[in-house]
């Protein structure tokens, strides 16, 4: 995992879910907000698996993104 050609430490990632995963094994992806210049993303049914690491503009240009429609969210 890297940003901008960095390796990313996520050790100490505080990995949080949406307050609207119900918890039963659906499609849930859990988010880290709280290292220095990252923001990471994984999917919650494999902790242990790759993660997705994004700067804080990456980030915002996703949720952005997404709340304009643009990948084709119902």
């Amino acid at each position: 995992m890297s940003v901008n050609d960095q390796p990313v430490d996520l050790s100490g990632a505080e990995w949080r879910k949406s307050a609207r995963s119900n918890g039963q094994g659906g499609a849930c992806v859990e988010v880290a907000r709280n290292l220095p210049g990252v923001i990471a993303v994984r999917d919650s049914k494999n902790p242990n698996g790759p993660a997705l690491v994004f700067t804080p503009a990456e980030w915002s240009a996703f949720l952005g993104g997404v709340l304009d429609g643009e990948f084709g969210t119902p």
